[in-house]
């Protein structure tokens, strides 16, 4: 019986608010991840989001598929399709109807806006958990009402949960029962804020041999009789801030030096993206323009793959690129790792948690108002599975609903020093630092697993569901105090080059 099983009748239901389980986006992943490895512990009812779902108005029961995943016999997993992420009358009716005992939402908070609307309501009854998400400095102080209307914020990075703190401050504990909590949990209360980083299923990702069957056959298909011996891999959205153009164009670059320097013509680089996209750019036409007498050389493919063949792709690979100018993680780099890759990142987001910067200590760099980012280069030391690249620079952009973010833009000129690094290295060497990468990923200090990010989950959502309380429906503030606390605010604004 699987560590933790719980019987179905006497489990706690969850409602998980996100992208369908079914679905291939990094949402859609990590959501299945989290309800299969708790499967055995609750029992979960989704609104399965999705642009134009085709099941709106069916039930899907995914329990016998769960089962067989987990090895176990009772598990209930139902998901409601949704066009968008579900509405008010939708959430009381599952509420109702599956006796939840907690709402669980996931990904940009400007998505839930209804949800927070509706949070005193809810909250009369059970707690709302949200598996945060934010890309960047400077705190974001507009989101207060938001992240006050949840009662546990599971930050997927150390920069996403050092924001929700910073923009919390003093609010950041969870909402106990004086009368009926034990006198050391109110000495002590619990921060409504953890750090649970985004975790890849390693019974799909792993390292395969060059010699393995399935990645020489995969091989020959990509490259019919040639076998180059440096091979560059991008798998991310064509989208603006993953920065798919700069990518092609520091590719360009790389080969220019190479031919330059006298060396065999024999590399590739592979997208796996959409040659076109309304958020993003046409590549054919960047390619056409910027670098035509390469084009044999750049491989775009959009065809969806299965966990099993995107793994063979991984290891068809030696290097996997993003330089995403806004990051809240990047899973194509965490699969990198779990694959044994190396990896070339921007230094932003939940990105600069993969490379491990360390510390005067040697310790794994922690982020507070003072020091709330690496992107400025404060620590240089990284893992060797990594060729780091720091933005070049670090403008403010914004909107009406997101006034102010920073946007960290790599030289592609750097990034193009970074594809040369590893592709001077022997492959030998190459491995020994991607298998390096996959020890600490797996390893107790980062654990990038998808088991143990479920576990991290399950441990602080049962250690907030054990003493939450209700909060009181409404509050009396002092307006000129809240005004003078606001001015006096630090937004965690990290951007000087030591």
């Amino acid at each position: 019986m699987k560590q933790g099983y719980i019987p179905k009748d006497d489990r706690k239901t969850i409602l998980f608010l996100a992208d369908d389980m079914r679905l291939p986006s990094g949402i859609g992943t990590m959501t299945r991840e989290l309800v299969v490895g708790n499967a055995h512990r609750y029992n979960f009812v989704q609104v399965g989001g999705a642009i134009n779902h085709p099941d709106v108005g069916k039930i899907i029961d995914m329990s016998d598929d769960i089962n067989k995943e987990i090895g176990i016999t009772d598990a209930s997993v139902l998901i409601y399709p949704y066009n968008g992420y579900g509405d008010q009358d939708l959430v009381r009716l599952l509420i109702e109807r599956h006796n939840a005992s907690a709402i669980i939402h996931f990904t940009d908070p400007r998505y839930w806006i209804w949800l927070y609307q509706m949070a005193a309501e809810i909250r009369q009854r059970i707690p709302i958990f949200y598996y945060h998400i934010w890309d960047d400095l400077p705190a974001p102080h507009y989101n207060k009402p938001y992240y006050q209307s949840c009662d546990l914020l599971m930050g997927i990075s150390k920069q996403s949960d050092n924001i929700a703190r910073l923009v919390l401050g003093e609010g950041n504990y969870v909402n106990l029962d004086i009368n009926n909590t034990p006198s050391e949990i109110i000495a002590k209360p619990i921060p409504k804020t953890c750090f649970i980083p985004h975790g890849i299923n390693t019974k799909y990702f792993y390292p395969l041999d060059r010699k393995d069957p399935k990645v020489v056959n995969m091989r020959k298909q990509l490259f019919g009789e040639a076998d180059p011996e440096f091979v560059l891999f991008y798998n991310n959205r064509n989208i603006r801030r993953k920065m798919t153009s700069d990518a092609i164009l520091a590719f360009k670059m790389f080969h220019d030096k190479m031919v330059e320097s006298g060396y065999k013509d024999d590399v590739r680089f592979i997208l796996h993206t959409q040659t076109m996209d309304e958020n993003g750019t046409d590549l054919t036409a960047v390619i056409d323009a910027i670098c035509p007498e390469i084009a044999d050389k750049i491989m775009i493919t959009d065809t969806r793959l299965s966990s099993e063949d995107l793994n063979t792709l991984y290891s068809c690979c030696d290097t996997v690129i993003n330089i995403a100018s806004n990051e809240g993680w990047g899973l194509s780099s965490t699969e990198a790792l779990m694959t044994g890759r190396t990896l070339i990142n921007n230094v932003t987001g939940g990105l600069q948690d993969q490379c491990r910067f360390e510390d005067e200590d040697g310790n794994w760099i922690e982020f507070d108002e003072n020091f709330a980012s690496n992107h400025g280069g404060k620590y240089t030391k990284h893992g060797i599975w990594v060729k780091p690249v720091f933005p070049a620079g670090i403008n403010l952009q914004g909107s009406i609903p997101t006034p102010y973010i920073f946007d960290d833009r790599c030289n592609v000129r750097d990034v193009a020093k970074a594809i040369w690094y590893w592709y001077n290295m022997s492959p030998e060497d190459r491995k020994k630092c991607g298998d390096a990468g996959r020890e600490w990923a797996t390893g107790n200090e980062a654990g990038f697993t998808a088991q143990r990010m479920a576990d991290r989950a399950y441990e602080m959502m049962e250690r907030v569901l054990a003493v939450w309380t209700p909060p009181k429906r409404f509050h009396l503030y002092n307006t000129e105090e809240e005004t003078i606390k606001n001015k006096n605010k630090k937004s965690g604004v990290s951007i000087s080059y030591e």
